[in-house]
């Protein structure tokens, strides 16, 4: 049957009006995770480092270090069009003391799909792998072998690489809580540490991608003066999520400085156990808390909030045996001309969660600090990420007790936790608490 004109002029009105609408309806969000890692166990064994001065010689190992890389992206449907970049974050680790950003400069050269800034390489901080500072010995010579340091830098990149060729679309999860049991303690004053863990999972609905364990201890079971180089604890505790789960595991530590360490002590003698199996106690018992955590949060989150925030920020070097370490590495670090150190930190929004990037080993109660201020659902700290030089106190901590005279000796200055706490709290005011 043939329509009039005025019937067929309305359905071809209707149409032009339902298409333009259809093409004004809010974009798709993607969101898409990637993982990936490579084993960079030296062969041979390379002396291992606990701290400043000479490392020790390795005689066997026990488990294998590894460099983790998790890529996540946040992306509209249609960007080719409307001329809007996505947002590429990378986080990775290193089974290593720490991981100067002399080194984690080598590996942002290297990726060209996530903006530098955007590359966060954080230290396990394990006290049984081979140095990556060039920490003198009694004569003055470095001790980080180059060779073998450049290849960790591009086994990073390799892996950051990988995992952003492997990204895919998948659900967020996020979730805090208390881990329970003999994991941590704080040496200083036993009571005196953070038992929240945070976890990060991504997945897809029949897989999981990677699981991210965010807790504050010193992975220091076996040390560097059992001459055994490993992971140590973390290695175990990684192993256990991706035997549980499936997918990538990864740790990243929090504000462990001064002197959160794992509770290896025997229950009934109080001596410290320090043997693989105790690893394998407090790795897999961490794990197991992270994933009775991560199952709290059923939400799944399909297209979570993901944004960087970086701001540079300058240390002074007032400690004179820190500036010795730094004026002797072999590995390039300079001071600029006020004799303080330069570094990023970072600011991540991920869902209802901010995470902030801390650049050494900041007390418990800096963090506990910063947890309570930063604004956001959950609060995250990654500590050792982008730079690791020493521990991190504020002015009424700094050489106030005994006890703290080491972690003094060891720390940039006494200005370095409220430059700290100053810069993460002034960067969420200016630019995440504004109104787009």
């Amino acid at each position: 049957m043939k329509l009039p004109l005025p019937a067929r002029g309305l359905i071809l009105t209707l149409f032009l009006f339902f298409s333009d609408a259809h093409a004004q309806e809010p974009e798709t969000v993607l969101f898409r995770a990637g993982a990936a890692k490579r084993v960079v166990t030296p062969d041979p064994l390379l002396p291992i480092s606990g701290g400043v001065g000479a490392g020790v010689p390795s005689t066997q190992k026990q488990g294998e270090l590894s460099v983790r890389a998790v890529v996540l992206e946040r992306a509209e449907a249609n960007n080719s069009t409307n001329g809007m970049p996505p947002t590429l974050i990378a986080i990775v680790t290193g089974d290593f003391l720490g991981f100067p950003a002399a080194l984690g400069d080598k590996v942002r050269a290297q990726v060209k799909a996530v903006p530098p800034q955007n590359i966060l390489i954080a230290a396990t901080h394990a006290h049984s792998g081979p140095d990556c500072y060039g920490f003198p010995d009694s004569t003055g010579k470095p001790g980080a072998n180059l060779e073998y340091l450049q290849s960790v830098c591009d086994s990073m990149a390799a892996a950051i690489n990988e995992a952003v060729a492997a990204l895919q679309p998948a659900t967020l999860r996020i979730a805090t809580g208390e881990a329970v049991g003999r994991i941590a303690f704080n040496a200083y004053a036993e009571q005196l540490y953070d038992p929240r863990c945070s976890v990060i999972q991504a997945g897809t609905a029949s897989d999981t991608i990677f699981t991210l364990v965010n807790y504050a201890i010193h992975p220091e079971v076996l040390g560097n003066d059992r001459g055994i180089t490993s992971p140590d604890l973390v290695g175990p505790m990684t192993d256990r999520l991706e035997q549980s789960v499936g997918g990538i595991g990864m740790f990243v530590n929090g504000a462990q400085g001064g002197m959160v360490t794992a509770d290896n002590r025997d229950p009934e003698t109080g001596e410290d156990i320090g043997t693989w199996e105790e690893c394998q106690r407090i790795g897999s018992l961490l794990a197991d808390e992270a994933l009775r955590i991560i199952a709290t949060d059923t939400t799944r989150d399909p297209a979570p909030i993901l944004r960087c925030h970086a701001r540079r920020v300058a240390f002074p070097v007032e400690s004179s045996m820190m500036r010795a370490i730094i004026e002797r590495s072999p590995l390039g670090i300079k001071m600029n001309d006020d004799n303080a150190i330069e570094t990023n930190i970072n600011v991540i929004e991920l869902g209802d969660a901010r995470i902030a990037t801390i650049p050494g080993e900041a007390l418990p109660n800096i963090g506990y600090y910063l947890k309570r201020k930063m604004g956001g659902g959950q609060n995250l700290l990654f500590g050792l990420t982008n730079d690791a030089f020493g521990y991190i106190l504020t002015e009424v901590d700094f050489d106030s007790f005994k006890r703290y005279r080491y972690i003094t000796r060891t720390s940039l200055g006494e200005r370095t936790g409220t430059i700290l706490i100053d810069t993460i709290l002034g960067l969420i005011a200016s630019e995440v608490d504004q109104p787009e």
